[in-house]
């Protein structure tokens, strides 16, 4: 799928279908005097229904459907007979989906299952069939109910892609060259600032056939909680990782400083983000000798507050003890 093709954000204006009338007719038949009502009720309105479906990833399955309507249900008719409901509608989206309120921003659901189904917009009852309004003082009313109208909403799909996993840091931190190299994700990868420009999510294959899943979001910038660059965009969909795997790249002028400016914009974007287990990758590691590793050692001991390791994507150094430790953290647990 093209980058241009990855949606996460769509809003859409939702109708479920009016109720059927009820029906006022009279029995009439040859020798059958005064054969009184028998108007049938009105067929239900058609719902709108929300589905999770864990084999979309994207919402551009919905990206030109700014109206989606049920069917309205039909009238009732002679002899009792029922109209026929209105035909529900379906939305299927990707699992991590957050349906909102547009008006008030108020969160209706959150798909995480596959296969379960929410209803967002219930259809019209029918109106009841003049049959049900006789009595022995009024044996031949000739009144009804009419259907009842359906509901209309706005909604707001945000896709939060679920993943065990976050990768965040700069540009050119080496996120896409790492998911490309310990997964089968076949990212982006150029020597330029930006190439990513949407997520990408990849399977690790662990020890004894186990797995998880590592998410790879365009790189933040200092002030991308404010909205510069395009990383702010994507940040929602590391909320649902446990742990982030911060890269930062050993020619980075100061690895402390980076670390703590990718902190700061998690923060300011979401607080609860600082309460997610982290671990720190010193990415393009193949370029320090051992003299200046150990050197950085003693100056990240100090200064990181947080655990870390050298690896290199390029050299194939230290990903071994990277799935561990991930693992490690994804499991400590149940462990």
């Amino acid at each position: 799928m093209t980058e241009g093709n990855f949606v996460d954000y769509v809003k859409i204006h939702v109708a479920s279908g009016k109720g059927g009338s009820g029906s006022s007719h009279l029995h009439r038949e040859k020798y059958v005097a005064k054969g009184g009502p028998d108007g049938g009720d009105g067929g239900r309105g058609g719902h709108v229904i929300v589905k999770g479906n864990k084999n979309l990833w994207t919402l551009y399955h919905l990206k030109f459907k700014r109206h989606i309507r049920a069917e309205h249900g039909s009238n009732g008719s002679k002899q009792r007979s029922s109209g026929a409901e209105g035909d529900d509608e379906y939305i299927e989206v990707p699992l991590g989906t957050v349906i909102r309120d547009t008006e008030t921003q108020e969160i209706i659901h959150e798909i995480t299952e596959d296969g379960k189904e929410y209803l967002i917009a219930e259809g019209g009852m029918g109106g009841r069939g003049n049959w049900h309004f006789k009595s022995s003082t009024n044996q031949t009313p000739r009144y009804s109910q009419p259907g009842i109208d359906g509901t209309e909403v706005d909604i707001t799909l945000e896709l939060k892609i679920l993943a065990d996993v976050g990768l965040v840091g700069f540009p050119n931190a080496g996120k896409s060259t790492l998911l490309s190299v310990i997964t089968a994700a076949k990212p982006k990868i150029a020597d330029y600032e930006f190439t990513t420009l949407k997520p990408n999510l990849g399977i690790v294959e662990y020890r004894d056939f186990k797995t998880f899943v590592v998410a790879d979001i365009p790189g933040i910038i200092e002030g991308a909680a404010e909205g510069r660059g395009i990383g702010h965009r994507f940040l929602r969909h590391i909320e649902r990782n446990s742990t982030l795997l911060f890269l930062v790249p050993a020619d980075a002028p100061n690895i402390s400083e980076q670390y703590e400016i990718l902190l700061d914009e998690l923060r300011r974007y979401n607080p609860e983000m600082l309460d997610k287990d982290r671990l720190i990758a010193i990415s393009k590691s193949d370029m320090l000798d051992a003299e200046l590793k150990l050197e950085m050692k003693h100056e990240l001991d100090k200064n990181l507050g947080a655990p870390y390791l050298f690896i290199s994507s390029v050299a194939q150094q230290g990903l071994t003890e990277l799935k561990d430790r991930l693992w490690e953290m994804l499991n400590k647990e149940t462990s």
